[in-house]
């Protein structure tokens, strides 16, 4: 599913380099649960950003779906961006003046909605929001709306889900209903998931846990 060789992320301010990320080697299989945990600042969210093609590494490759990643191919990225992962964020990046319904079809081309629709209502479903397709996203609370979050990340079925601190800024109880809801998805659809979370109980839920330290694989 992906696959990392020997990457390095290194930043460049005129003469200073700072290593975000040292030499990782990963290989991560069609339908399994990854957790990524370790310290603030360790590269954890570095190291998804690089699965997700939304960096590039500055050596090392990355294959996805046994592919290599050429980064200098735009329309490359864009169509594994586009067909291959979804990505849910720290913050929900709702569209306010959308409803619920309106937001979960947004990555979705407006010729090919209609044939969604079904797909984001059993979505909603699953994550029960049924009956709040219509409300706009300041009429749910935080933890619905980073389910909403959730269903449109996974509204084109993607091979692959990226989630970066997903309950980050939810309480518990909220925090263990996206939880529930990826564990559900996962079992159901066999997407294959990298949660980098932060809370060590919930990182548990992963069925295996990389811990990076000073931006190293370090189990």
């Amino acid at each position: 599913m992906l696959e990392l060789r020997s990457v390095f992320k290194i930043l460049q301010d005129k003469s200073i380099s700072t290593s975000i990320l040292t030499d990782i080697n990963l290989k991560i299989e069609n339908g399994e649960f990854v957790s990524l945990v370790g310290k603030s600042g360790s590269g954890k969210s570095s190291l998804l950003y690089l699965m997700g093609t939304l960096d590039k590494p500055t050596s090392g490759e990355i294959l996805i779906q046994n592919k290599l990643i050429d980064f200098k191919n735009e329309k490359l990225i864009h169509q594994i961006r586009k067909n291959e992962l979804g990505f849910v964020f720290q913050f929900h990046y709702l569209i306010s003046e959308l409803t619920v319904l309106e937001n979960v079809l947004l990555p979705v081309a407006n010729g090919d909605q209609k044939k969604y629709v079904e797909r984001a209502k059993y979505l909603l479903n699953e994550m029960s929001l049924e009956g709040k397709i219509h409300r706009k996203p300041n009429q749910i609370s935080g933890g619905e709306r980073q389910r909403v979050a959730l269903a449109r990340a996974l509204i084109k079925n993607p091979k692959l889900l990226l989630a970066d601190e997903p309950t980050g800024n939810l309480d518990s109880i909220n925090g263990l209903k996206v939880m529930e809801t990826l564990k559900k998805l996962h079992e159901t659809e066999k997407t294959t998931i990298v949660l980098v979370t932060h809370e060590i109980e919930f990182s548990k839920w992963g069925k295996r846990t990389i811990r990076l330290t000073d931006g190293k694989i370090s189990n």
